[in-house]
């Protein structure tokens, strides 16, 4: 079986629009990793009398392929660790702890992101508390579920992880960008016609836009 293309996403930080924008609950998270329920005495998804209503989960995890379908097109994505710290620092640089969806679908109100961090010690880092098994540079976020109704449904089980929603600037498109002007290069500029050495410096003022 042919191995699927893997796209490495990041943050162009001259595009204001780049960065994560809500954290959803749902039913299967791409990253394949479900978050833990904290009751008063327990991690567990369960109900005791007096629950706290916070769940802690993955929001991001970097180096891990993630599987993608556009259309007919399957490829995996993957985010650095460096993506991964720069799109934590912005969440919560933009004020967007408070925009939870479900399932990628429906806004909410009620559900707040209360701490954020990267793990830099795995050995030490406090994720081991929630048996998490985080790695280097993984994003971690503790959620208060102050609604009632997805409380409910997080206590049954509807929702079982995080998944993040935003926008990111795609590596592959940069270095098609670089392999266009190897191209072009390889032409003397006396031989190039007008159009192709105008196209020749847009694509470099691009470039250096997103570096």
């Amino acid at each position: 079986m042919e191995e699927l293309e893997t796209i490495e996403l990041y943050i162009d930080e001259t595009n204001i629009e780049d960065g994560v924008d809500a954290i959803s609950f749902v039913k299967q998270p791409a990253i394949e990793e479900n978050f833990v329920a904290l009751s008063k005495h327990e991690v567990a998804f369960k109900s005791i009398n007096d629950e706290k209503r916070i769940i802690v989960g993955l929001a991001l995890i970097p180096e891990k392929k993630i599987y993608r379908r556009n259309g007919d097109k399957e490829f995996n994505i993957m985010f650095s660790k460096e993506t991964v710290k720069k799109a934590s620092h912005l969440y919560l640089k933009k004020l967007k702890a408070n925009n939870t969806t479900l399932e990628h679908e429906k806004e909410v109100q009620g559900v707040s992101v209360v701490e954020s961090w990267i793990v830099e010690d795995v050995k030490n880092d406090k994720s081991n508390i929630y048996n998490l098994n985080a790695v280097e540079g993984s994003w971690i976020v503790i959620m208060k579920v102050d609604n009632e109704d997805v409380w409910q449904d997080v206590k049954k089980g509807t929702y079982l992880g995080l998944s993040i929603e935003g926008i990111f600037s795609d590596k592959k498109e940069v270095m098609s960008a670089i392999d266009e002007v190897l191209t072009i290069c390889d032409k003397n500029v006396d031989d190039m016609t007008e159009k192709e050495a105008e196209g020749l410096l847009n694509i470099i003022k691009k470039l250096c836009d997103e570096s």
